[in-house]
């Protein structure tokens, strides 16, 4: 029994201790167990070592429950891939694919690379990046990730980034970090642990010594007594109250698509005053949709609607394309020249005249421009359609606000948290998006520098900030707040210099991560309290001759247990 099931833990300490040059726990239950062998008490040597041994799996099983919830949430791309090379298909190891060089993807296979399409297009499931199960139609051009499922149509992509830059592997190396991080309270646990190890071997050595020699003990009581010391008063479970939480509460985000860089996010998150988000991407979904299309009275809109949907379709820009998504099926006039003017749109010359798509500079009639007024307070954006030198009419857009925004800010509220849009775009769109969803502060018109600014004033104002953006062109506001959010599909940014990333978008994952966060504080408070608490007794309780050894294995190691699945229930709900 003390062999078998003491090998692999005694190992473990005696490695630990020679790397780390200090003892640990693990050092301290192979002396507990050695005193109990050497007392004649057996049995109870046995049944701690088996206790022990119980606790350590309970501690990997939180670790690898932390683990496979984390990788999965992607599917790793293939390790080889289709080379399009000359016409011909060799079959390589993506590790050595360079940028430039093109794969064929065909139906049921994996995206291998990061990449674009440059022929052929398809639906692809993009679960193991987004979590979003629901097929993405690609087309040429398009960007492609690596772990993509191809289910419709064989594509070639070329690759864009080197393999071991991919969202993929990007998202590995995240995983990686999460789990290696310790947080403050961890750190100050090993510290501790260090230090305490040696007040525990030697308040059992003065045990064994000094009452015998004060004639207080006879040799062999105080001999069992201080093995019992060695026993109680380990820091088992103290060492046990933090990390499995941790790693549970980073599992339980994995299961909801929330990628957390560790334990120290979670830790800052407690005490929250303000959550600042951005607009675009955050609490709307940064698709553009076409609102209405107005056009001068006397116009023939049929052929208006085709010089519009001729000169949109021929555009890469977002808003141009939500325009020819919204007239889909729209005769389209051949033969047409159009010009894309960089920052403004699209021009075309048809028939004699110049029609102009876009921002241009033009006369504005009074009755349309109260009507672009009126759009305008509603927050929609307008693409002006210009016939030579005068508009003839607009298309208002407006980004779709996603459905749980609503409810997400009203449960921010609740939790007594602040929260603020901040965004580039005017006035009138800033306030009747905020209007929209209840956010009663709104900060307009602001350039990236800007918004650091704002979020350095928040935390001054607030208190602790966290920050919610795309994780691109809000970067260094992510960068300067207290705890930083990016929603979307991991991006390169995102996963740099965010300490959270939201893979599948969904709004609702804010005020869970900070529920979360406080369950964590909850859960390991409860856990140091007992387990502090449990050693204080047993220690008291030993020195007055209350407890033997086998009550006193059996209680402290049963009490590193019940920290331990304390700490899982953070897997489960």
């Amino acid at each position: 029994s003390f062999s078998i099931g003491g090998f692999a833990k005694a190992k473990e300490g005696i490695i630990a201790t020679l790397k780390n040059k200090s003892l640990n726990v693990e050092i301290l239950m192979i002396l507990a167990a050695l005193g109990a062998f050497i007392v004649g008490d057996y049995f109870e040597g046995a049944i701690l070592i088996l206790i022990f041994s119980i606790s350590g799996v309970l501690e990997s099983y939180a670790t690898s429950k932390s683990e496979k919830a984390l990788t999965s949430l992607l599917k790793l791309a293939p390790k080889t891939a289709l080379l399009y090379h000359q016409q011909q298909e060799t079959e390589v190891l993506v590790s050595t694919l360079k940028v430039g060089d093109q794969v064929i993807v065909k139906v049921g296979s994996q995206v291998p690379v990061d990449g674009i399409i440059v022929e052929g297009s398809s639906a692809l499931n993009q679960a193991a990046i987004t979590g979003e199960f629901v097929p993405v139609t690609k087309t040429m051009s398009e960007e492609v990730f690596a772990g993509s499922i191809n289910i419709e149509s064989t594509i070639i992509v070329e690759t864009s980034k080197d393999p071991k830059d991919s969202v993929v592997q990007r998202i590995v190396d995240f995983v990686e970090k999460a789990q290696a991080q310790k947080t403050k309270s961890q750190s100050f646990i090993d510290r501790f642990e260090t230090y305490y190890v040696y007040i525990v071997i030697l308040m059992a050595i003065t045990l064994m010594v000094v009452p015998p020699l004060f004639g207080w003990w006879d040799q062999a009581y105080a001999f069992n007594r201080g093995i019992i010391v060695l026993v109680v008063g380990s820091p088992c479970a103290l060492v046990a109250s933090i990390t499995p939480a941790i790693l549970s509460a980073l599992s339980f985000g994995a299961r909801h698509r929330i990628l957390i860089k560790g334990g120290d996010p979670l830790e800052n998150m407690i005490g929250v005053k303000a959550v600042v988000m951005d607009k675009t991407g955050t609490i709307t979904t940064g698709v553009p949709n076409v609102a209405k299309i107005e056009l001068l009275d006397g116009l023939d809109k049929n052929f208006m609607l085709s010089v519009l949907y001729t000169l949109e379709r021929q555009s890469t820009h977002p808003l141009a394309k939500a325009v020819a998504d919204h007239l889909e099926g729209q005769a389209e006039l051949l033969k047409v020249h159009t010009v894309e003017v960089s920052g403004r749109g699209m021009t075309a010359d048809i028939d004699g005249h110049t029609y102009k798509i876009g921002r241009f500079e033009a006369n504005i009639p009074a009755d349309l421009q109260s009507k672009i007024d009126q759009c305008n307070a509603k927050g929609h954006s307008q693409v002006l359609i210009i016939k030579d030198h005068d508009v003839i009419g607009y298309v208002a857009l407006m980004d779709t606000i996603r459905t749980e925004a609503k409810s997400v800010i009203k449960d921010l509220k609740s939790m007594g948290i602040t929260p603020i849009l901040l965004t580039g775009d005017h006035k009138f769109t800033a306030k009747s998006i905020a209007e929209q969803v209840g956010i009663t502060q709104y900060i307009y018109d602001c350039l990236p520098e800007d918004k650091v600014t704002q979020v350095q004033q928040f935390k001054k104002t607030y208190g602790k900030v966290v920050m919610v953006g795309d994780g691109i062109n809000d970067a260094p506001a992510l960068a300067s707040s207290d705890v930083s959010i990016a929603m979307g599909s991991a991006t390169d940014v995102s996963l740099e210099t965010s300490d959270m990333v939201v893979m599948n978008d969904r709004l609702e994952n804010i005020p869970r991560v900070i529920k979360l966060s406080k369950r964590v504080r909850r859960i390991t408070l409860q856990n140091i309290m007992f387990s502090t608490s449990v050693i204080i007794f047993l220690l008291i309780s030993n020195i007055f001759g209350v407890i033997e050894l086998p009550t006193g294995v059996i209680a402290h190691e049963m009490s590193t247990i019940l920290v331990i699945l304390n700490s899982l229930r953070l897997l489960i709900k």
